[in-house]
């Protein structure tokens, strides 16, 4: 296949690794951020074993950076999310929630900063830009808020530092998890963060320069052929093992931080009044009406991740609904994030789940799955 049998017309947008991922065997595309983006390398099963045993390369171009400068810039960050980033150092990335004045979450991105009057925020699936430009509008605050020619590439797994440490030199095993550093490789200009949507020891390498996509993915793969590096997709397997959200399955614009056990990225006690803060407050003091949790699914090992969310019912009454399922090679079950009604969200307890082929049973377990405190990303 080529670059061209692949078409949604011209408002859909291509990376800078598009042509790159084609030429390395991409066959299918999914739409994230109004960007093309590679979901399918051939058999989903091998990626996940390529990913936790070697390393892959995955073009994540739509993650989108919302760049916001100017001399409040801080202040008008610490507005669109509830936590707290009174410490958060120049070089350092924190994982965020962006939350409405109702509380309901936006988006989950990372929040790079660049400078004392620099920052990304490094999107999930939704139109943070014109949200960011709508609130700045009446916010009375000096900023500067727009989409810079900046385009992610992911290289994870646990040889991923080897490859790093072949393309970059020995200083860059001192970045530290959740940190970023300005570089240079073969004059192409980068941001390097020891990020990622995996799970695993991973980085995100931020090009610059989108005329350099192409030399930069020949470069990493070139580097990376000796320690087993694949070209690759973002893993469906994995990120659920993890527990990650993925935005617009298991959070929305109606799903809050509490629902989701995300409390620690709550800081209600702050000065700054941010977007959803008493929102946030009552929903606080009053509980949720539904929690978070894991599933292991009794059934056959199913053949790709759900794409409808599947009714789950107990004593014949429906109590919530599946948001993500995928069978897990490693752990050799099936497994599932659900939203369910708080009552029924007691760990050990039997529901009953609707799948296309019929109703099964499963049970609400703790989540993650997988390497609970992050000892392998964190390394």
């Amino acid at each position: 296949m080529n670059a061209d049998d692949f078409g949604f017309g011209t408002q859909i947008r291509k990376s800078p690794y598009f042509d790159a991922t084609v030429r390395w065997g991409a066959k299918g595309f999914s739409v994230y951020n109004h960007m093309y983006i590679p979901r399918d390398f051939g058999d989903p099963e091998q990626n996940f074993w390529n990913l936790v045993n070697d390393a892959i390369l995955c073009d994540v171009a739509v993650e989108r950076q919302v760049e916001i400068t100017g001399p409040d810039a801080a202040k008008f960050v610490q507005m669109l999310t509830p936590r707290d980033l009174s410490k958060m150092a120049v070089g350092q990335c924190k994982y965020v929630l962006i939350t409405n004045a109702q509380g309901g979450i936006l988006n989950d991105p990372i929040l790079l900063r660049l400078a004392e009057n620099h920052f990304w925020i490094s999107l999930a699936d939704s139109d943070i830009l014109l949200w960011a430009q709508g609130v700045a509008v009446h916010a009375g605050l000096d900023v500067q808020i727009g989409e810079p020619d900046v385009s992610p590439l992911q290289l994870q797994g646990p040889k991923s530092g080897q490859i790093m440490q072949a393309l970059f030199g020995d200083e860059i095993l001192s970045l530290k998890y959740y940190w970023l550093r300005e570089l240079e490789l073969d004059g192409i200009p980068l941001i390097v963060s020891r990020t990622g949507w995996s799970s695993e020891l991973g980085y995100e390498i931020y090009l610059r320069d989108g005329s350099k996509g192409d030399a930069l993915w020949e470069r990493i793969m070139a580097a990376g052929m000796e320690y087993g590096l694949k070209p690759g997709h973002t893993s469906s397997i994995r990120r659920i093992e993890g527990g990650m959200l993925s935005y617009h399955a298991d959070a929305d614009i109606h799903t809050n931080p509490y629902e989701l056990g995300l409390d620690r990225l709550v800081n209600l006690d702050i000065e700054a009044e941010f977007i959803g803060k008493a929102a946030l407050k009552r929903i606080r003091d009053e509980g949720v009406t539904r929690m978070q949790v894991g599933l292991i699914i009794d059934t056959d090992p199913l053949k790709g991740p759900n794409t409808t969310f599947w009714t789950i019912n107990r004593d014949g009454a429906e109590i919530g609904k599946v948001t993500s399922a995928v069978y897990s090679p490693r752990l050799e079950r099936n497994i599932a994030l659900a939203m369910v009604a708080v009552e029924h969200a007691q760990i050990g307890a039997q529901v009953e789940i609707v799948l296309p082929s019929g109703p099964t049973t499963a049970t609400i377990v703790e989540r993650p799955f997988f390497d609970p405190r992050k000892s392998l990303a964190a390394a």
